[in-house]
């Protein structure tokens, strides 16, 4: 059962259009492929560059839909989207989510209290060390909140504050901790995402010590790609699934309507 959940058109930062990304996933032989553009709802009602635009959302979801019918001889194609978790803005993301029929919503963290954790290096260059620590420490808390607040499937890219190796000099393990253990109360299941292989980091989100984490609480794994272009539809894999069985993870999952089935 091979499944790419993790993946974006140009209608957020991917470089190719949704049917594109959906004939990749049949060349590559997949069973299902989800299209998981980002949704960005920061405070003040508006959005960045890398997401699609607020209003867009009824529009997406008929074009997967769209992909999902024309294809359903192929491939399965999921309807998933990869939401945001700011405070300020949860609780009108839930009522918007729920207005349509996702299959999964992949929620992430990409911006801690305005600070882009992941839009490029300078941003970590030009702070402090204490200044990190406290940007990495703050990450961990809202991973909690992303999980407490029950909007969210799969958590997306856990410990992504590490991409440019600015790394925390703070022991993080309590933080971390309580984070899986929401994770783990709220049902939800995690990603091993392999672009962090090819981010300055050059490890896959998140580190082996999480993933560990992640078989002592019983919190499923499921492999991504965060594909942006075709040809990373389901890139390092094998390597992925190596690495997850090598620390005793198993059991393969699909979703469908927000809901988990385990495959084995």
């Amino acid at each position: 059962m091979l499944t790419s959940y993790h993946v974006h058109s140009n209608l957020s930062d991917g470089i190719a259009d949704m049917e594109q990304m959906v004939l990749a996933a049949i060349g590559a032989e997949l069973n299902e492929v989800g299209i998981s553009d980002h949704y960005l709802m920061l405070p003040d009602g508006h959005t960045l560059d890398w997401s699609m635009p607020l209003d867009y959302l009824p529009q997406y979801v008929e074009k997967v839909l769209a992909l999902k019918d024309k294809y359903k001889e192929d491939i399965v194609v999921r309807l998933g989207i990869e939401a945001d978790y700011q405070p300020d803005t949860v609780e009108e993301l839930r009522s918007k989510l729920a207005e349509f029929p996702f299959d999964y919503v992949l929620g992430s963290v990409h911006i801690v209290d305005g600070f882009p954790i992941d839009d490029a290096p300078d941003y970590w260059e030009a702070i402090d060390q204490d200044r990190r620590n406290h940007i990495s420490s703050t990450y961990w808390d809202r991973i909690k909140e992303l999980a407490d607040s029950r909007v969210f499937d799969i958590a997306g890219h856990l410990d992504l504050h590490k991409k440019f190796a600015y790394l925390p000099t703070i022991d993080l393990t309590d933080k971390i901790d309580t984070a899986l253990d929401s994770i783990a109360a709220a049902g939800m299941c995690l990603e091993l995402n392999t672009s962090g292989w090819h981010k300055p980091i050059k490890e896959q989100y998140p580190s082996e010590k999480i993933l560990r984490g992640c078989l002592t609480r019983g919190i499923r794994v499921i492999v991504t790609a965060d594909a942006h272009e075709p040809e990373h539809i389901r890139r390092d894999f094998e390597k992925a699934t190596a690495l997850i069985s090598e620390l005793g993870i198993t059991g393969e999952i699909c979703y469908q309507a927000r809901l988990t089935h385990i495959i084995s």
